[in-house]
């Protein structure tokens, strides 16, 4: 049975293109698509899944991805991937960075394992960093009084609740199969949160 060669695309929300990771397609015979957060482990996304499913096949030559950020934004995450990949004797190429996690003798690439752990941090770093300026934003409007959140005890209609953006876009993932769990990763918004909207979306 021959193997293929399968291309791995992921974008971060529903809205977002994937034709620059799309450069090539033509050159394999799989196109497997994300469309989640990259906070999410690999073999926990739906397309994850499939790939694993192919694997477990033994029907996988090679693994291509536009680059290492759209593996994961955790590095302990990106490495267990990269490491399960090696183990079955499948390369991972990394597109746009020209990088191969074996060699032609389906040996390790040191050289390039240093550099996926470099350029794995520092995605890392920046994942944090957006979050850090979240939060600062959030204090600073707290300290100017323009964010006060919602009055304890008050209570908001149903309406009003479900047009927030956050809570609108739940909405949207729910409908498109995603899980609760995924969905509270996606937008960025607490699991108690999406199970509230979940209800009122039946009510």
């Amino acid at each position: 049975m021959n193997k293929i060669k399968v291309l791995y695309v992921r974008v971060s929300t529903l809205e977002q293109k994937t034709d620059r990771q799309r450069v090539n397609e033509k050159d394999f015979d799989l196109v497997i698509e994300d469309k989640c957060s990259g906070a999410i482990s690999f073999f926990e996304r739906e397309g994850g899944k499939e790939i694993k499913k192919l694997i477990d096949e033994g029907l996988i030559q090679t693994l291509s991805v536009w680059q290492i950020d759209r593996l994961g934004r955790d590095l302990r995450d990106i490495m267990n991937t990269i490491h399960y990949f090696n183990e079955m004797g499948i390369t991972i190429h990394f597109v746009s960075q020209g990088l191969s996690t074996l060699d032609n003798e389906g040996k390790e690439n040191p050289i390039s394992k240093m550099i996926i752990s470099i350029l794995g941090i520092v995605g890392e770093m920046e994942r944090n960093q957006i979050k850090e300026r979240q939060m600062e934003g959030i204090r600073i409007a707290k300290l100017k009084g323009s964010y006060t959140g919602r009055k304890k005890g008050s209570r908001e209609d149903v309406l009003s609740f479900l047009s927030k953006d956050k809570n609108k876009k739940a909405v949207e993932y729910l409908k498109k199969g995603f899980k609760g769990v995924e969905v509270a990763k996606l937008t960025d918004l607490n699991i108690n949160t999406i199970t509230k909207i979940k209800k009122m979306m039946v009510s």
